[in-house]
């Protein structure tokens, strides 16, 4: 029997150096990856067994080196995230300015005492993608607060400010109605409403266009009606001051020459842009509805506005509202310095805040010869008004709407 000895293939290729590297890295890789998964599970485990943090989730933009990195530091500090966060024993009255990054709040926050563990912090907010979500704004924090906890409330800051937003035509009573309802920062509404008023002491001498405010008058048409924006601190008084800043900055040097160009004081120059404010719906319209009621001024006629009658009948209960609609003979009738259809002039002061573009059309009439004018019940533009020069022009037209 003849016995052969085996011998190497002489055309198998052997292993190079770059094949044995490969294969060691993937070694290492699987070593690696399983001992990361035990501790993590471990760890994991300890977590919850121990009433921890379960580390699940987390920010889907994270690569999977990254995402097992971050949840292996977060489940190996289980303990640590389902503790209380800081060493402080009172709340903390906290800041966050615009602009500042996580690692600099971590710092701020470790600082406060709210935070003794900064890195432990970042890493919690960027596995949870929380890092570029934290708001700049007031807080509160309380001692108590673990990293998870302290993580979600500084993503919803407390506003330092109020937006307040006063609509154009409005009365004070409906500002205050608003301020009411709303109750923003520290302005009560009965008392923005007294010092509207003028039935609580509030210092005008600030205020030099008021100077030649009548004796007793209200503040009504020179609250400007804008959009505010109040700090939380923010009271009546403070409030009705942006108002009045507000007004004498829009109605411009030149505004106020012009009104004297039309034989009118500022007082009556708010007044009549108020009433414009109330008649013309359409903006383009508000110099000519201002021409007409200055050439009735003029000749004078009485104004014959319908805004300065629900003016002076006050809150409509039925409609509830302080404009009533419709309005009946009766009311037209209704005796009152601010019924001018009743009396001749301007109103003793203004009916409502008057916008920008009414105090502008005050300033800069059209030109022309109307006298009269009324809705335009044959028009397809909503608010739109038909003039006339006669008043038998004015009464046919009136007449076809009803």
């Amino acid at each position: 029997m003849v016995y052969m000895t085996r011998r190497e293939d002489p055309y198998k290729k052997k292993p190079g150096l770059l094949t044995w590297i490969v294969r060691l890295v993937v070694l290492f890789v699987v070593v690696g990856g399983c001992l990361a998964a035990t501790v993590l599970l471990y760890a994991s485990w300890r977590g919850v067994a121990s009433g921890g943090v379960r580390i699940e989730g987390g920010n889907p933009n994270l690569s999977a080196p990254e995402r097992l990195y971050l949840q292996t530091q977060l489940a190996l500090n289980a303990e640590a995230l389902a503790a209380p966060a800081g060493s402080a024993t009172v709340p903390v009255n906290f800041t966050i300015n615009p602009g500042e990054t996580a690692v600099s709040i971590a710092n701020n926050l470790n600082a406060a005492g709210m935070l003794e563990n900064p890195d432990l912090f970042i890493t919690y907010a960027h596995f949870y993608g929380l890092d570029s979500q934290l708001e700049a704004g007031e807080f509160t924090l309380s001692p108590e607060w673990t990293i998870p906890e302290l993580t979600l409330t500084l993503t919803k800051a407390i506003a330092r400010e109020v937006e307040l937003r006063f609509i154009e035509g409005w009365r004070l009573e409906e500002m205050a109605n608003s301020l009411a309802v709303y109750e923003p920062a520290q302005i009560d509404a009965d008392e923005f409403l007294a010092i509207a008023k003028r039935e609580r002491p509030f210092d005008l001498s600030p205020y030099p266009f008021l100077a030649s405010l009548p004796e007793g008058a209200s503040l009504e048409g020179f609250l400007f009606p804008d959009t505010y924006t109040v700090p939380l601190d923010a009271d009546a008084a403070y409030l009705i001051d942006r108002m009045l800043n507000n007004f004498d900055e829009k109605v411009t040097p030149a505004m106020r020459q012009a009104y004297g160009a039309q034989g009118l004081s500022l007082s009556e120059a708010v007044t009549l842009a108020s009433i414009v404010q109330r008649e013309a719906v359409l903006a383009e319209e508000r110099p000519l509805i201002a021409g007409v009621f200055l050439n009735r001024l003029a000749q004078g006629m009485t104004l014959s506005a319908d805004p300065t009658v629900q003016y002076a009948a006050g809150f409509d209960a039925a409609t509830n509202s302080w404009w009533k609609v419709p309005l009946y003979v009766s009311d037209l009738e209704f005796d009152s310095p601010y019924n001018t259809y009743v009396y001749t002039g301007l109103p003793p002061g203004p009916i409502a805040a008057p916008s920008l573009s009414a105090l502008q059309a005050v300033a800069n009439p059209t030109p022309t010869e109307f006298i009269f004018f009324v809705a335009d019940c044959e028009s397809e533009i909503a608010g739109d008004h038909s003039f006339s020069v006669t008043f038998d022009e004015h009464l046919a037209k009136a007449q076809r709407c009803q």
